[in-house]
């Protein structure tokens, strides 16, 4: 039986919407190594504050169906995701040339499991678009996604897939017009760069720009060809605090939702933009964080939000928690409740905390001009550009996977429709299985038949929104 979430009503803002939450108990287990700044485990972190502020109950919790091959393969290369698959701690020494050759190693380093945690953050943010397309939530979260480096032949800033990408993929079997907005630190390269030339998706990111990783995301980068104003870069300098980031965040972004009108929102949530980041050079506080996730929430459009990057752990767990209640509508208590790493937020054991005194370089006549710089792009877009609409394509092939295997053998096993129930402790527990039908022909039809038609489709749409990624 699904959790109270979905008989929560959907409306204006400030009224409770329907989430649906993705998580792996296993995802804090994988480890980049000593020294490396990603920590898997501030996702285990964000879970247990969420169980001990008692979100959990509030939304329907799904464990991941893990990413296929063919899932990856919808973006990704076709050798490079074998390579992923393939390579282990034991045997990278044998295979230098690939490694350099798809920018594995130092920055992306080789660790245990690294093929089953790259297709179980995959796994939730193309779950979440599922759910989003049969509207069966109004929010989709996955703090474990969100990794917006990596490119379609290679890995890139901590990032090995790029679950965005293929979250707005599965999102455009449905909508006619994605929006992709990213407020981590880092531009928003891998993405940006898959949908360049596209007026499908529109790609805005707010970041550090001037000497920092990975050097892309200038305010001249506006997109290519039928792109061209589709790719829109906020570049920002050292120690920006709340009132500025919100001085150009809120009137770029309503001025976007009027002028392209998406079907969907996927919002990138990276927490290295927030005050005192091991990396980061920002000054914003975890209220002006959630502040965008509040404001793109008030659009009432489906919305998935992810993760990304964080790098001082714990004000990643705090901040990610503080925008579950957003998402959920839910003022959370600046004490912390006593949970398994509670030592964690000492000494003051709250989910909030101050903003440096550091010096903000963003003046005001540099944020008015690149405000206007920006608007003045959307004011060249035609309202709400129009595609021709294809039939609907199949499902994710891990769907129609994970479906077949249950029906062929029994085995019980979660899929992208399975509704997992959490207890008070924080654990899964397994509920009845709910799945959709997702044939697109009449159930007269033999299976062949099916089978056939929807590969077709299938080959169509992705051939469709793939030629221009090339």
């Amino acid at each position: 039986m699904e959790s109270g979430s979905n008989s929560l009503p959907s409306g204006p803002d400030g009224v409770k919407r329907k989430v649906s939450y993705f998580y792996d108990p296993e995802v804090g287990n994988y480890y980049y190594g000593q020294g490396h700044p990603m920590k898997p485990h501030r996702i285990r972190m964000t879970h247990a504050l969420l169980a001990h502020y008692g979100l959990l109950q509030h939304m329907h919790v799904l464990k991941p169906n893990p990413a296929r091959d063919k899932d990856l393969c919808r973006f990704h290369a076709d050798d490079y995701v074998s390579f992923l698959r393939s390579i282990t701690p034991e045997t990278q020494q044998e295979q230098i040339r690939q490694l350099k050759r798809f920018n594995v190693g130092e920055d992306c380093p080789v660790f245990d499991g690294l093929y089953s945690f790259c297709q179980t953050y995959a796994g939730g943010s193309v779950g979440g678009a599922v759910k989003l397309n049969h509207r069966h939530c109004d929010i989709a979260v996955n703090w474990a996604g969100g990794l917006h480096h990596a490119k379609k032949c290679e890995a890139s800033g901590f990032c090995y897939v790029n679950d965005i990408v293929l979250a707005i993929l599965e999102l455009l079997k449905v909508h006619e017009r994605v929006l992709y907005v990213d407020i981590d630190i880092h531009h928003g390269d891998g993405v940006e760069e898959a949908f360049y030339t596209t007026d499908r998706v529109m790609t805005v990111s707010f970041h550090k720009f001037g000497d920092y990783f990975p050097g892309t995301g200038d305010v001249r980068d506006i997109g290519y060809g039928k792109g061209k104003y589709y790719s829109l870069n906020v570049p920002l300098d050292d120690g920006i605090d709340d009132e500025s980031y919100q001085s150009l965040f809120k009137p770029i972004m309503g001025k976007v939702m009027e002028v392209f009108r998406p079907g969907a929102v996927v919002l990138q949530c990276g927490a290295d933009s927030l005050s005192g980041d091991r990396l980061g050079c920002f000054n914003l506080s975890i209220k002006g964080h959630a502040e965008c996730v509040k404001f793109m929430r008030s659009f009432n459009v489906p919305l998935l939000l992810l993760g990304g990057g964080g790098y001082t752990i714990r004000n990643v767990a705090r901040c990610w928690c503080y925008e579950t209640g957003v998402a959920l509508g839910i003022e959370l208590e600046d004490k912390m409740p006593q949970h398994e790493y509670y030592e964690y937020f000492g000494p003051d054991y709250t989910l909030h905390v101050a903003p440096s005194n550091m010096e903000n370089k963003n003046s005001r006549h540099l944020l008015e001009e690149i405000r206007s710089k920006l608007l003045d792009n959307l004011s060249k877009l035609q309202h709400a550009p129009s595609v021709q609409f294809q039939e609907r394509p199949p499902d994710t092939e891990m769907m129609h996977e994970m479906m077949e295997e249950n029906e062929v053998d029994g085995e019980q096993r979660y899929d992208q429709e399975s509704d997992v129930e959490m207890n008070e402790a924080g654990h899964f527990s397994k509920s009845a299985s709910g799945r959709v039908k997702t044939s697109l022909v009449g159930e007269s039809d033999d299976k062949n038949t099916v089978d056939a038609k929807e590969n077709e489709i299938q080959k169509d749409i992705e051939m469709k929104c793939l030629e221009k990624l090339e």
